[in-house]
């Protein structure tokens, strides 16, 4: 089951950007991760990262034609910012996981709101990077079906 992971914007400076919030693994540790837990699982991870909105859109939009059976989306800042991440998820008939490194509901107000969790299939978030590893379970229990 090939599973697609979307990392969104400043995701690409992990392990330098706050480390106290985001820790001090960087996105090439974190992806490592995600794919010896994959393996395990039977998985097939595709990771990808972009601090661009209209990319992002563009892999959500192709998903489902590049032969993913599901999402796996830290969509960070735009999380709380945009409605196109939010509508192109809810455009698409591949199931969405939310992913999130800290906990946003326990941050600043503005980050404390999810335009995106509505339309996913769930989410995950305060684990650092385990969060992803939590999403891979929630993947091979939920989408392999």
């Amino acid at each position: 089951m090939k599973i697609l992971i979307i990392h969104g914007p400043n995701l690409n400076l992990l392990g330098q950007r706050e480390p106290d919030i985001y820790g001090t693994e960087s996105l090439a540790e974190i992806n490592h991760k995600i794919s010896t837990k994959a393996e395990t699982l039977n998985l097939n991870p595709v990771c990808r990262q972009s601090n661009h909105e209209g990319v992002i859109i563009d892999w959500l939009h192709n998903a489902a034609q590049e032969d993913f059976s599901g999402i796996i989306i830290n969509p960070a800042a735009f999380t709380h910012t945009s409605v196109a991440i939010r509508d192109a998820i809810a455009a698409i008939s591949l199931p969405v996981i939310e992913v999130h490194l800290s906990n946003i509901n326990n941050r600043e107000e503005f980050r404390q709101q999810s335009l995106t969790a509505a339309v996913c299939k769930g989410l995950i978030g305060g684990f650092g990077s385990n969060s992803y590893l939590l999403a891979l379970d929630a993947c091979k229990l939920q989408f392999n079906s």
